[in-house]
């Protein structure tokens, strides 16, 4: 991703503006554009104006906005993190796109590879920086998990297999409206919002996919969207993949094995557990918690980025490629 035109090469401090203020930004996102050195998290907006009024006093937030193009538009705010649902990504990543600021989005980029890449190319015509929040991607556990990998603790990388089942949740009984089971904005449901981040994530561990393949089906009727996926893929270097969500059954499972020519590899995509590996000669477990705040690497690496100091691991591209294989398997796109 090139430098904008209007980012310095050393960023002393950059003022972020916040397009939404859901759960996923009280802990997991927000408070890590205050506590980066250099980032400031000053400016909010939301569609419902009362939380984002509620949001930044409790956040010590500066200024409030009464809409997106008044925040993004603003001489108080340098840079944007959109924090909403996916179906309005590509109207707000067009607006800060237009005025060339440094962009963070939400995953997944947008509802389909066509929007994704529509805002991929308007952030590419004004040479600015975008990412996505992939954030698993700088996470030192899944940094451990490459650095395996590399190493060939387990030989040479054969075959990976994800497993992720759990039961519907009580808003999804009582039939609760909800954006990841509206099958206009995610088509395949809390696939589209979870299955994401696992398949964002091999194709750092393992190197890009080149094919995928699915089938669906919506076994429980209890939303419009998609509740069975069963997928499977070739990574450019023709190691295969396969993986099963299921949002429907008696039990919650997330399992990844990756299997190679001398043992294999263990790790869970979302749980807080070990990442473990046996060989024909030796096995080692090792636990490495997640920070309090999980996107806080994901944000660091973002202002070394920024500086030109380091690549970020998940920028535009990489979320444009995510949202090609999740059409494929959806069979969205042939």
């Amino acid at each position: 991703m090139h430098m904008s035109k209007n980012t310095p090469k050393q960023l002393e401090s950059l003022n972020w503006g916040m397009i939404g203020c859901g759960n996923v930004t009280d802990v997991k996102s927000a408070p890590c554009y205050q506590k980066v050195p250099g980032f400031n998290l000053v400016g909010v907006t939301n569609r419902t104006l009362s939380k984002a009024q509620t949001f930044a006093t409790q956040n010590n937030i500066e200024h409030i906005f009464e809409n997106a193009k008044a925040l993004v538009e603003s001489k108080h705010i340098d840079a944007v993190y959109i924090a909403t649902p996916p179906d309005s990504h590509l109207e707000y990543a067009s607006l800060v796109a237009s005025v060339g600021k440094p962009c963070c989005i939400e995953k997944p980029l947008a509802p389909s590879y066509a929007e994704s890449e529509a805002i991929l190319k308007a952030f590419q015509g004004s040479q600015t920086p975008l990412f996505v929040a992939y954030y698993r991607r700088s996470l030192p556990r899944f940094e451990k998990v490459k650095l395996w990998l590399e190493q060939k603790v387990i030989g040479d990388i054969r075959h990976i297999q994800w497993n992720y089942c759990r039961p519907p949740s009580e808003s999804d009984l009582a039939k609760v409206a909800n954006w990841r089971t509206d099958k206009n904005v995610a088509y395949g449901g809390y696939f589209d919002d979870l299955a994401s981040h696992g398949l964002n994530l091999f194709e750092f561990l393992l190197g890009e996919i080149s094919d995928a393949h699915g089938t669906v089906a919506n076994q429980q009727k209890l939303y419009s969207a998609c509740d069975s996926i069963a997928g499977v893929w070739l990574h450019e270097n023709n190691i295969t993949g396969t993986g099963f969500w299921n949002f429907a059954s008696h039990l919650y499972r997330d399992e990844v094995e990756i299997l190679g020519s001398d043992g294999e590899l263990r790790f869970s995509v979302f749980e807080d557990q070990p990442v473990r590996y046996s060989n024909r000669s030796t096995s080692e477990e090792i636990f490495i918690a997640n920070p309090e705040n999980v996107q806080i690497h994901h944000v660091e690496n973002m202002r070394r980025h920024l500086n030109g100091s380091a690549y970020h691991p998940s920028t535009g591209e990489s979320g444009v490629k995510t949202a090609w294989v999740m059409d494929k398997i959806l069979g969205k796109i042939v």
